[in-house]
């Protein structure tokens, strides 16, 4: 099979990822072989590419976003769930796999566990040909939607759709103010999200075509990343890497509002004058999702339904699409076709 491999780290204008002709994995206890045939571009996979996140596996395929067919079976493990038939499709997202005997997983919070496996950062994700995947940890993909617009869901929505959820506003959440600061894949699926359960929504994002595009999308307002909103906010989600917005997200909060930074890595948080805490503001992580949380979310997305906005590149183009991903060079999110 083909795949990108990640030989060193680099910066995405180097072109780190190389494209190379490798033996097609064969599955273990308790494993699928997955033929992929979409991948999302997700900005954690930069992150991996840039070095940003610390080398868990060198010569790593990066890629976690991957919607794609069931084409082997391996060994049943002991315990474990029948595995899909072949043929079936199926979403393979971030966790790849969890010990479920650390105190985390003992109670509910695989998220969490101390020996997890990550597609794409400790295992070999999406931008190949082929990808293993743990039969326990894939979902099935709702039928109404097409490959192309599935693949965000699987890491933007699930995370958006974790993060929504820990900012502690109701799932029914009739005229709770939201912010959301950034304006990618995940803040173009979780707008979806707030504003079917109610919410009013409020975008804080650099890019005047993604102010747009939030307006567009139902935005109650759209200013610049660090513009105050027009009225103190319930909740505010931060997607933006940045952590030089923390304060003005903070500082935009009614009292006893949260906000939740939604990704893996951020650039680092100044000072914080603890007067923008003491209204009993809170400020918490997201760290992964359980597969509790992707069922849940897949589920919604499916009623609602989420309609993604995509930019496909080919399979062989996977530089090129961080690269534009790096560089806010399209709106909503970028997809591998595998058949190009």
């Amino acid at each position: 099979m083909w795949a990108w491999v990640l030989e060193q780290p680099a910066p995405i204008e180097r072109r780190p990822l190389s494209w190379r002709e490798l033996p097609t994995p064969q599955p273990g206890a308790g494993e699928i072989l997955v033929r992929v045939r979409v991948c999302g571009v997700c900005r954690t996979d930069l992150h991996v590419v840039e070095g940003e996140l610390p080398v868990r596996r060198p010569g790593i395929t990066p890629g976690h976003q991957i919607v794609g067919e069931v084409a082997a079976h391996g060994p049943l493990r002991p315990g474990g769930p029948e595995p899909p038939p072949l043929g079936a499709r199926v979403g393979v997202a971030w966790l790849h796999h969890t010990d479920g005997t650390c105190r985390f997983c003992r109670r509910g919070q695989e998220n969490l566990c101390e020996r997890a496996e990550f597609t794409g950062w400790t295992v070999p994700g999406g931008y190949a040909e082929y990808c293993l995947a743990d039969a326990a940890f894939v979902y099935p993909v709702p039928d109404g939607f097409t490959d192309m617009a599935a693949a965000p869901l699987l890491c933007a929505g699930i995370i958006g759709y974790r993060a929504l959820r820990l900012t502690g506003l109701p799932a029914a959440c009739a005229g709770a103010r939201l912010g959301i600061y950034g304006f990618g894949a995940a803040g173009h699926v979780v707008i979806q999200l707030a504003r079917a359960r109610g919410a009013e929504v409020y975008v804080c994002t650099r890019d005047a075509r993604h102010q747009n595009l939030a307006a567009e999308m139902g935005a109650a307002w759209a200013g610049g990343a660090a513009d105050p909103p027009p009225v103190p906010l319930d909740a505010a989600i931060l997607f933006a890497p940045a952590g030089e917005l923390v304060p003005s997200a903070l500082r935009a909060l009614d009292a006893g509002g949260a906000l939740v930074l939604g990704g893996i890595h951020m650039s680092p948080i100044p000072q914080l004058d603890y007067d923008w805490l003491h209204p009993e503001r809170l400020i918490r992580g997201v760290a992964n999702n359980t597969r509790e949380d992707g069922r849940e979310f897949l589920a919604e997305a499916a009623r609602i339904p989420v309609r993604t906005r995509v930019t496909p590149f080919p399979l062989r183009e996977a530089n090129r699409a961080l690269d534009q991903l790096k560089h806010d060079a399209f709106l909503g999110a970028a997809v591998l076709d595998a058949s190009r």
